[in-house]
């Protein structure tokens, strides 16, 4: 049976949102007509984008929220046709410019189209646990990164680290920049032979072997990703460094407290902790630590500090990182200090890690067939729609990472050399 064709109120309401776009936006409505943006600039981008079902309009119109359309875009009710980033300006869409009696008049007839044939929205496990409880950030985690390590070893490095690159020229490869990443982070903690590090939220442990293997340290890994700690210990065992490495399954929270560690590295793990644990997290890094000892802490940020409200909040948050949420520069530095850090030196990444996820989404984009065979084209649709989503988010300034490194304030005296220039060495 063929869907109907579009209200007349909905369709005037259509096209007086697409005309206030940057874009030279069509909407292809089920095959049964199309709606075109008004724009003369022939210079803006040219972007379509394909409903299937009326029920996407339906839904669009009586909620007004633009995540429909990318709830709709990873269940395969909505395709585009141009450049992934310009669906990302979508978000701009906005009714505040329409009138009541054409909003009311187009609900009426929202009602009248066809029901999607499913919800949009994705059930959550970890929503029915307590938040903030470790059994809870173990599910959210375990969400993100547990979707299979064959999936990651489409589109990450061969080393698989999936945290901001480091390109010490335009040139550098994904390898080499990641690989120019460990190195620099192992040097900025002034790593010694013999040192016992600690790997916060370790990963596959890269930066844990590059640590051992270049610089003769001991290292131990925490993470809450089953299938994390499934392939470190694999590795381990393959490589024979029992006696050098260990990764178990643990929370931060549960870290020992006395001191333990000649220096620790927390490596895009703060996300997840959430700006209310943040006293709890540097109060047990410091507990950990040894004095005069090194800490690293590396970590996004927003430019601005925000309410949860808007579609790339939203978004993030139910399908991306639940529960994260990020903070700016200075409450992490202040949340630092409270708990007795010293800010030995600040570094950002922003545009290291904007040019990290474009590369990452054209390694996706390029294996998007093998990805789909993996996990499946919902999921695999949703890790392109994020990829490029940061990329943008880090190039607009939207988003940054920064690089925080810190000492005890109880170690008074001054054990590093005078300029940054020489920590490197």
């Amino acid at each position: 049976m063929p869907y109907p064709t579009l209200p007349s109120s909905i369709r005037e309401i259509l096209l007086e949102v697409l005309s206030t776009l940057p874009l030279q936006l069509c909407i292809d409505c089920w095959g049964t007509e199309q709606l075109s943006s008004t724009g003369t600039n022939n210079h803006l981008s040219k972007f379509t984008l394909q409903i299937h079902h009326p029920g996407v309009i339906r839904i669009l119109i009586l909620t007004q929220d633009i995540l429909v359309l990318g709830e709709a875009y990873l269940q395969g009710f909505v395709d585009f046709s141009g450049d992934i980033n310009d669906l990302l300006r979508l978000e701009n869409i906005s009714y505040s410019h329409i009138k009541r009696s054409k909003l009311i008049k187009s609900w009426t007839e929202a009602l009248t189209l066809p029901q999607l044939p499913v919800s949009l929205q994705e059930n959550s496990p970890w929503q029915k646990l307590k938040f903030g409880t470790k059994e809870r950030d173990q599910a959210v985690v375990q969400h993100h990164y547990d979707v299979g390590n064959d999936f990651y070893r489409l589109w990450l490095d061969p080393l698989l680290i999936y945290s901001c690159a480091y390109f010490e020229s335009e040139q550098m490869s994904l390898k080499e920049a990641q690989e120019a990443k460990l190195d620099r982070i192992c040097r900025k903690l002034r790593l010694k032979s013999g040192e016992y590090l600690l790997d916060i939220g370790c990963g596959w442990g890269a930066l844990l072997r590059w640590a051992i293997s270049h610089y003769g340290v001991k290292g131990y890994g925490i993470t809450l990703s089953k299938e994390q700690l499934d392939f470190n210990q694999k590795i381990i065992e393959k490589e024979g460094l029992g006696e050098q490495m260990q990764v178990e399954l643990l929370d931060y929270r549960d870290l020992p407290k006395k001191p333990t560690f000649d220096k620790i590295v927390s490596i895009g793990m703060v996300e997840h902790v959430g700006v209310n644990n943040y006293p709890i997290y540097f109060q047990n890094t410091l507990s950990a630590l040894k004095p005069g000892g090194l800490f690293l802490n590396h970590g996004m940020t927003a430019m601005e500090q925000s309410d949860g409200s808007s579609l790339n909040d939203r978004f993030i948050a139910r399908y991306i990182f639940p529960d994260g949420k990020l903070s700016n520069l200075s409450t992490n530095l202040a949340a630092a200090e409270e708990r007795g850090w010293e800010i030995v030196d600040v570094e950002t990444w922003r545009s290291h890690y904007g040019k990290t996820f474009r590369c990452w989404a054209a390694n996706l984009e390029v294996a998007m067939e093998q990805a789909i065979a993996l996990i499946g084209e919902p999921k695999a649709r949703l890790w392109r729609l994020y990829l490029t989503g940061f990329a943008q988010s880090f190039e607009q300034n939207y988003l940054a990472v920064y690089q925080m490194l810190l000492r005890r304030q109880a170690d008074k005296e001054w054990n590093l050399p005078l300029t940054r220039k020489d920590w490197l060495c």
